[in-house]
């Protein structure tokens, strides 16, 4: 008889082991609940924008408020002034704000009064020109493709600015057409 205990106290053991396992699981290990970019921190950008809006030599661009659809959220905001030889912008000023889109995938308005070719170079690592153009809000952009982001340039004299990320073409779209100088 002694053969039939020794099985059920081992069982028995087992099945204890698993329930304390489960309630570390459960409550004593952190869990990714968003998936991927949940642990990403959401950024105010209003006060470096309205910074950057009296700094720049140009006028800066963001979302305009309540212009992109629910969930999307800036994810980092910098604002360099014009930096001779400093690489990106080739000395210019330069305006950063990145997001993540509702699909979680990387968007960034990019901005510099510099050189232009190596600023968007850099900015959209080394994606090429394509002939495609689109018309968003009245303003040409030339659209860019590459290893890892796509891009959709605009030019003008004295700014470049650069939508660029890993998000699709629509996104990017959806983020030039959102996008507002005008402070306020």
């Amino acid at each position: 008889m002694r053969g039939k205990e020794t099985v059920r106290d081992m069982v028995l053991s087992l099945a204890a082991i698993g329930v304390v396992a489960a309630g570390i699981y459960v409550f004593g290990i952190p869990h990714d609940e968003g998936g991927r970019g949940a642990g990403v921190k959401t950024v105010d950008y209003r006060v470096e924008l309205d910074t950057a809006r009296r700094a720049a030599p140009y006028p800066v661009a963001a979302p305009q408020p309540g212009a992109l659809p629910k969930g999307w959220r800036a994810t980092s905001v910098t604002y360099r002034p014009t930096a001779p030889g400093s690489g990106a912008g080739e000395g210019g000023a330069v305006w950063h704000l990145g997001f993540l889109d509702p699909g979680q995938q990387y968007v960034a308005i990019e901005q510099s009064d510099g050189r232009a070719v190596p600023f968007i170079d850099d900015v959209t690592q080394q994606a090429r020109e394509t002939k495609e153009k689109r018309r968003i809000d009245g303003k040409e952009w030339i659209r860019y493709e590459g290893d890892k982001y796509d891009a959709l340039v605009h030019r003008e004299p004295g700014v470049t600015t650069v939508v660029t990320g890993t998000a699709s073409y629509g996104q990017l779209t959806k983020m030039a057409a959102a996008l507002t100088s005008e402070k306020g």
